[in-house]
C-alpha cells in the first residue's frame, strides 16, 4: 500500500457497529448527485458540504452528537485533534453500487473511512496516468467494522475506488480540511 494509507481491520466491536447503524437509521439520506449524475448511493453530509458543480465548500448541518464517541476514537487512533474533523459523511451503498476512481475533493486533507454491515473491495492506484498499470493497482478487502486512513502521499498522489458491493453497505467518512495554500496546490494537480 502507498505511504500514508493505514488499515485497521478490527477498529469497532459489534456493539459499536450496531449503535452506529441505529443512529444512521434516524438520518434522512438523499441520492448523491455528481455533476448532474445520480449515483447509485444515498448520503447525508454534516459539518461541511462540498459542491462538485460550484467547486466550493460551504458550512452545512452540525455533526450529530451521536457520532462524538466515534470521532473521539478515530482522533485518538490517527493522532488528529478531534476538532480537526470538519466533515462527517454517511453513505449507503445498495447492492451493485460502486465508487469509481477518484481522489476526494481538494479542500479535504486526511480521510478516515469506517465500513459497516458488510465488506467491500477497496482499490488504490497512482493518480498519474503514466504510472497506471495493472501491477500498480493495490486491492484490499475492507472488512465491516474496519477503519482505513488516507493521508500524505496516499491522499495526494493516489486515487481510490470501490468495486460493486454484493449486499447493502454503509460507511462513515470523516475528513479534515486543508489549509488554503494546500487546497490551491491540490487544485492544480
Amino acid at each position: 500500500m502507498p505511504p500514508g494509507f493505514v488499515y485497521e481491520p478490527h477498529f469497532l466491536d459489534a456493539a459499536e457497529e450496531q449503535y452506529l447503524l441505529e443512529e444512521i437509521s434516524k438520518i434522512q439520506l438523499h441520492t448523491f448527485l455528481f455533476q448532474g449524475y445520480e449515483a447509485k448511493r444515498r448520503v447525508a453530509s454534516f459539518g461541511y458540504d462540498y459542491s462538485f458543480d460550484k467547486r466550493s465548500l460551504s458550512k452545512g448541518k452540525d455533526i450529530p452528537q451521536a457520532f462524538d464517541s466515534l470521532i473521539d476514537k478515530v482522533a485518538r487512533y490517527t493522532m488528529t485533534p478531534k476538532d480537526d474533523f470538519a466533515e462527517l459523511l454517511v453513505t449507503e451503498y445498495p447492492p451493485g453500487s460502486v465508487i469509481n476512481w477518484h481522489r476526494d475533493a481538494p479542500p479535504f486533507d486526511t480521510i478516515a473511512g469506517i465500513s459497516l454491515l458488510t465488506d467491500c473491495t477497496f482499490r488504490l492506484r497512482p493518480h498519474e496516468k503514466a504510472k497506471q498499470t495493472r501491477a500498480s493497482i493495490h486491492s484490499l478487502n475492507v472488512r465491516r467494522r474496519s477503519l482505513y486512513v488516507i493521508r500524505d502521499e496516499a491522499r495526494t498522489a493516489w486515487e481510490h475506488s470501490i468495486t460493486p458491493v454484493r449486499t447493502t453497505r454503509y460507511s462513515i467518512t470523516l475528513r479534515t480540511l486543508r489549509s488554503a495554500s494546500q487546497t490551491e496546490k491540490a487544485d492544480k494537480v
